[in-house]
């Protein structure tokens, strides 16, 4: 069935541009209601960014797996010439959500549990993660620190092994959130602290003169919002210096940046942020020098 962009509930979209095919994959939170229990996750095909045929599952969990509810933000990437979902889960055995990894030989799945449980820290709540290959070729996972656990939302860093299986030594701190210019205290009814600062979906892009940008959403005023940040070095750990306003703030986010068939640059991200209201969003960007902007 061809659906369009105002008929698909999709959370955290991620677009995967395959030359193979000619077709663009639509990832991302699918369930009707991600706060609860987990279903799985589908993918929509296109060719035009508007038009989708879909959704077709590409991951249902076997009745051993790991987690029961919370399946967010799954981007896959290609790797060693197989494709690596990376996405949240929350856990069974000790209630803390992580960033997992599942593999396919292909785009339409079935994806299956590669790591044997998230990968982020047991202990951490954390969600979020996507993958990043630094200049000597070496895997990371950039991923979220919640707020929920330190208030201060974190934005880590910490190394893979080759084969994707498992993380390699602790993780590394970014930044906080509040240590951006945009982000504003996120007013929670039941945690009432006013240090509450969100970190939320993180994505990595190289501009075309070299530097490194991270996209990520916070909250302004309790309003969903994009950011960007650039690492100074070019490396993922930084230092990291802040754009001052966020590139888009009308209650949208968890975007990804990826280029489409004719060569352009695109935002993808899900508005509003309210369920079941969200959207896949496309918004035609531009990068000169490392600076993004949106095209009018």
């Amino acid at each position: 069935m061809m659906l369009k962009n105002e008929n698909i509930q999709i959370r955290d979209p991620f677009v995967f541009t395959n030359k193979k095919d000619g077709k663009y994959y639509l990832f991302g939170s699918t369930d009707k209601n991600i706060w609860g229990p987990g279903t799985g996750f589908d993918v929509y095909v296109g060719e035009d960014l508007e038009n989708w045929d879909g959704p077709y599952p590409v991951f249902r969990p076997d009745e051993d797996f790991y987690s029961e509810e919370n399946f967010w933000a799954p981007e896959v990437h290609e790797y060693n010439g197989r494709y690596f979902m990376f996405a949240t889960f929350f856990r069974k055995d000790n209630q803390h959500r992580g960033t997992g990894i599942l593999v396919s030989d292909s785009l339409m799945g079935p994806f299956k549990p590669h790591s044997a449980g998230p990968v982020t820290p047991k202990n951490w709540f954390s969600l979020d993660g996507t993958l990043f290959i630094d200049e000597e070729g070496l895997p990371w996972m950039v991923f979220c620190h919640e707020w929920v656990q330190v208030e201060d939302g974190e934005i880590c860093a910490v190394r893979l092994s080759e084969d994707l299986k498992e993380s390699v030594g602790e993780p590394i701190v970014l930044f906080r959130a509040s240590e951006a210019p945009w982000p504003t205290s996120f007013k929670h009814k039941t945690r009432k602290s006013p240090n509450n600062y969100v970190t939320d979906g993180t994505f990595m892009f190289r501009a075309s003169n070299g530097e490194l940008l991270m996209l990520w959403a916070s909250f302004v005023n309790n309003v969903y919002a994009q950011g960007i940040s650039r690492s100074s070095s070019g490396e993922i750990t930084g230092p990291w210096i802040h754009d001052e306003k966020p590139i888009y703030h009308d209650d949208g986010g968890h975007g990804m940046v990826f280029k489409t068939f004719e060569g352009n640059l695109m935002l993808t991200l899900h508005s509003p942020n309210k369920t079941p209201l969200e959207r896949p969003i496309f918004i035609p960007i531009e990068e000169k020098d490392g600076k993004i902007q949106v095209v009018d």
